[in-house]
């Protein structure tokens, strides 16, 4: 479900406990360095390395803040409304910088972006704060307070705070949550090291802790940052909720941070092996981003190591690959100089395909060839630059490709994507221009009905009115005019994924300011490889 490279581009207000006395300088959370000392070199009764750093420092987690197209956003953003410049990073800072924020807004203050970058300069503890993305003690200090109502969405989580010493019992520390009761050794143990106590609390499991920053709603914004408008960004939790996943009791966590089978230490001091140690893997689907983490990690200061990353983005492809969509072709059927072909996508996942951010996209790449392997139709083949050959947005900023129930020509092609609207109805990129969709036609998980959805996760468009998408599925007709009787012709069916869209890229380039700019060069080298195969079907026709 992931999420992997969350964009709170809103006026957010995120909570934080108050109870008891707070001091005029509220130090809150601990750097994951504090943490990692004794939860890594982590092994199975097998061998297998499932150390919680280890996993945690090559996730999108761990490089939130580093994600140098999420800082490249924040800074069009900037850009495009001058005017609420403070309120437009301290909203992006609620879930890509959340440790220093929240400490900002505990002292009286706003949280900060531009400030802390780049990452390569750190001069103090809030800068290695903001740098630690979503660290160890921000999601494990996030109380159960309001999880799953509209009042925890859009970063509106709710955290532990230090107690003032002179109200707090004799050798109590501030809670950190897990799924485990731990032994009063090991909280004495804990406690001394580090100030936290651990504490036994089930709902770090529940999809309702990722719904705080994986449920967004962006404020559009006029020209003296006044609110003209809201549009839903991202509402993975929702599409879960909606879905047969949630009725089977199958969390977030139990797709994207996999239990080890094994029983296993959660600690490499004195640690007892315990059944049910979740994968800090956060594996989902920006392999994008990891590669170009991985090719800037000296540009972007990251701290996971090549070999980290390497094995986190090969971990993304197989989950892709392996867990997310199905690809087949159902029918053929073939007349003299024409080749009826549907083919069909299924969604595995538990939310839409894609889900997230709405740069993402997935589409149909379908090639016809005949007996000599020469290619006599072509739909959706991607350009070296990124850009999707035939379609219409790419080729026109303020076009929109359609969802289509049947394909004839090569310049149509079949992308499940979300394209948002500016106030004159016009497709934008930019976050909070968004008032709403003209498009969306990501495929539903099972169990979605789409006749009932809320607004805020409806089918728009087209797809809305085709009887073939529907339930975690979707056919595409393609009618062919292969212009010669004779065959055999292959038809070879691939489904591909984009993490960013060659238009949410290539809009940046207008803006001249260090983030956009670098972030358009990283693309530029890295375009060719800007797409990954998810699924493919082939079938022989005679």
């Amino acid at each position: 479900m992931r999420c992997l490279a969350v964009f709170a581009a809103a006026v957010l207000l995120c909570s934080v406990s108050t109870k008891g006395q707070r001091s005029p300088h509220e130090e809150v959370f601990a750097t994951s360095d504090q943490c990692l000392a004794c939860h890594n070199g982590l092994r199975t009764p097998s061998g297998e390395d499932v150390s919680i750093g280890t996993s945690w420092r090559a996730s999108m987690m761990a490089n939130s803040s580093r994600d140098p197209y999420w800082q490249a956003g924040v800074r069009r953003e900037v850009l495009d409304h001058p005017a609420a410049a403070q309120e437009i990073q301290d909203g992006c800072a609620t879930c890509h910088m959340p440790m220093s924020r929240t400490e900002a807004r505990l002292n009286g203050s706003h949280g900060r972006v531009f400030d802390h970058l780049p990452v390569t300069r750190e001069r103090d503890r809030i800068d290695r704060l903001a740098h630690d993305g979503v660290a160890c003690s921000m999601c494990h200090q996030i109380t159960d307070q309001n999880l799953g109502t509209p009042a925890s969405f859009t970063g509106g989580y709710v955290v532990t705070v230090p107690r003032d010493r002179r109200t707090a019992a004799p050798g109590e520390g501030r809670p950190v949550f897990g799924p485990f009761k731990i032994e009063r050794g090991m909280t004495t143990i804990m406690r001394s090291a580090t100030g936290f106590q651990p504490t036994e609390a089930l709902h770090i499991r529940q999809s309702e802790i990722c719904g705080t920053c994986h449920t967004l709603v962006t404020k559009a914004l006029g020209p003296k940052g006044e609110v003209t408008g809201e549009l839903p960004e991202q509402m993975p939790f929702h599409e879960w909720k909606h879905s047969a996943f949630a009725a089977e009791q199958r969390s977030c966590q139990s797709c994207h941070m996999p239990v080890v089978e094994e029983d296993t230490p959660i600690a490499s001091v004195l640690g007892a092996p315990r059944k049910g140690l979740a994968r800090h893997t956060f594996v989902g689907g920006n392999f994008f981003m990891q590669r170009m983490l991985g090719r800037y990690r000296g540009d972007l200061g990251v701290i996971a190591t090549a070999m980290d990353l390497e094995t986190s983005h090969k971990a993304t492809v197989d989950n892709l690959q392996k867990s997310t969509a199905e690809l087949s072709i159902d029918r053929t059927e073939r007349s003299g100089g024409r080749l009826i072909v549907d083919v069909r996508v299924r969604n595995l996942t538990g939310h839409k395909l894609p889900t997230g951010y709405p740069s993402r996209r997935v589409w149909l790449h379908v090639t016809v060839r005949d007996r000599n392997g020469r290619v006599v139709f072509e739909s959706g083949a991607v350009r070296p630059n990124g850009a999707i050959s035939g379609n219409d947005n790419d080729e026109d900023a303020m076009a929109v490709e359609s969802h289509h129930a049947e394909i004839r020509t090569p310049d149509q092609v079949q992308i499940y994507e979300s394209v948002m609207a500016d106030p004159a109805g016009r497709p934008t990129t930019g976050l909070l221009t968004g008032v709403r969709y003209l498009k969306d036609n990501r495929l539903v998980p099972r169990g979605f009905e789409k006749s009932n959805a809320d607004p805020w996760i409806a089918v728009i468009g087209a797809a809305a009115q085709d009887a073939d998408f529907a339930d975690a599925s979707d056919r595409t007709r393609y009618v062919i005019d292969v212009n010669q009787p004779d065959g055999p012709f292959q038809i070879d069916a691939e489904l591909r994924f984009q993490v960013i869209g060659f238009r949410w890229a290539d809009n940046l380039r207008t803006y001249k300011a260090e983030e956009t700019t670098r972030f358009v060069g990283y693309y530029d080298s890295m375009a060719s490889s800007s797409s990954e195969l998810v699924a493919v079907a082939r079938q022989i026709v005679d």
